[in-house]
């Protein structure tokens, strides 16, 4: 499966932007995963999660959010 590239933000905090770079295949477990890297200072140059978690849906009452774990904001530029 693909995801569009660009720029998302995480559910918790929409001013930290990250940079989903594409989705890589891990040959051992043949795990697809979404490789970005935060657009704010951070310990690590680059994430990767699963793509099924990247893509999940979340409902958090204590926030008063469901939906995307990660949003789409825009393709980069």
């Amino acid at each position: 499966m693909k995801i569009p590239p660009g720029l998302y933000h995480h559910y918790k905090d929409k001013t930290k932007l990250y940079d989903v770079m594409g989705v890589a295949f891990q040959t051992e477990t043949e795990e697809e995963l979404v490789v970005y890297r935060p657009l704010y200072e951070v310990e690590h140059e680059f994430f990767a999660r699963p793509l099924a978690m990247f893509l999940e849906n979340v409902d958090v009452p204590e926030l008063g959010y469901s939906g995307p774990r990660f949003v789409f904001v825009r393709e980069k530029q």
